[in-house]
């Protein structure tokens, strides 16, 4: 028989540096789950990604027992890495930060497609480019 789910949470984590301070404590101590052991769980699953920010979905139960999904990065943040930018504009529309070739943008979608509301790949690659243009990338 299934576990009967009680909450299902979301959190940006930085890979392989998950520690019981918020957000981690403060999410997960509403439900009485081990944050302890999802800590440590979650630092061993993503010790490769040092330094890298990390989507988790996290599947809190009834008998406090959880398990999760990583994700892959968000889409601003690959952006960012792949033009060597630190921040999208602050005026967007009115400043351009950077330019990115379609074909980053393919590779960037590529990643992305088990996350993105995407049916092939030509919608998840003007998902990613709206992504960049929002930032104040110039997509060429």
């Amino acid at each position: 028989m299934a576990k009967e789910l009680r909450a299902k949470l979301k959190l940006q984590l930085a890979g392989g540096a998950a520690t019981p301070a918020p957000p981690v404590g403060s999410k997960l101590s509403q439900y009485q789950v081990n944050i302890m052991d999802f800590c440590k769980q979650f630092n061993a699953k993503t010790a490769a990604q040092k330094g890298e920010t990390i989507r988790v979905e996290i599947s809190v139960y009834k008998d406090k027992s959880f398990d999760f999904v990583l994700k892959s990065a968000p889409t601003a943040e690959l952006i960012k890495k792949r033009i060597n930018i630190t921040k999208g504009a602050s005026k967007v529309g009115q400043e351009t930060v950077g330019q990115i070739a379609w074909k980053d943008i393919e590779d960037i979608a590529k990643v992305k497609m088990a996350d993105l509301n995407a049916n092939d790949l030509e919608q998840a690659k003007k998902i990613v480019a709206g992504s960049a243009r929002s930032m104040g990338v110039k997509v060429v």
